[in-house]
């Protein structure tokens, strides 16, 4: 649906396939989009936490693209749909802010800054998901009831449609068995006179 559920709904237009289309803010992108900046923030969090562990540099920008590449392939297993530029993005915003933390920014702080910094941001990244998260459930439950209730509407309406249709078809059958009437009533008239 969406992140965790936030996407699965959603076609690779951006709009649902019977013509739905969510307007939320946590709303997928074709590009880019709320969750963008989850995935920067995760970026940063995974180049700051990487830093405590000193793997070096290539064995860390190796790990970092393939755990962001399997989390976008997780994504696709649970059926939480995205554009394919969309996927692309999330891998290279999470890429991108990696990079620039963990080869600009870890170098410049200092020990005590490095853990309050890697607090500040993973926390912000940890809260903007369970906002999105309980924000796309929301979306995802409202939609549910819409289709529900469209579902429920539009078959309403063809048994209405199926109705007027038998109605007007009998009144039509009446209506020429009543014109015929009248056409052999007449037609009896003149030949009596």
């Amino acid at each position: 649906m969406y992140h965790g559920d936030k996407k699965r709904t959603k076609s690779t237009s951006g709009a649902l396939a019977s013509g739905f289309m969510r307007t939320d803010l946590w709303r997928e992108g074709a590009w880019l989009d709320l969750w963008s900046v989850v995935h920067f923030l995760s970026g940063s969090s995974i180049g700051l936490g990487l830093s405590f562990l000193h793997f070096g540099a290539a064995a860390s920008v190796v790990l970092v693209l393939l755990s962001l590449i399997s989390y976008e392939m997780w994504e696709a297993l649970v059926h939480i749909q995205e554009t394919p530029a969309n996927r692309f993005m999330d891998v290279l915003v999470g890429m991108v802010s990696f990079l620039l933390t963990f080869f600009f920014l870890v170098p410049r702080l200092s020990l005590p800054t490095l853990v309050r910094t890697f607090g500040l941001i993973f926390t912000i990244n940890i809260l903007l998901s369970i906002f999105g998260w309980r924000a796309s459930q929301k979306a995802a439950l409202f939609e549910k009831h819409l289709r529900a209730r469209y579902a429920t509407q539009h078959t309403q309406f063809l048994e209405q449609k199926a109705h007027l249709r038998k109605t007007f078809r009998r009144k039509k059958a009446r209506s020429r068995e009543s014109f015929a009437q009248e056409k052999r009533e007449e037609s009896s008239r003149a030949n009596v006179d």
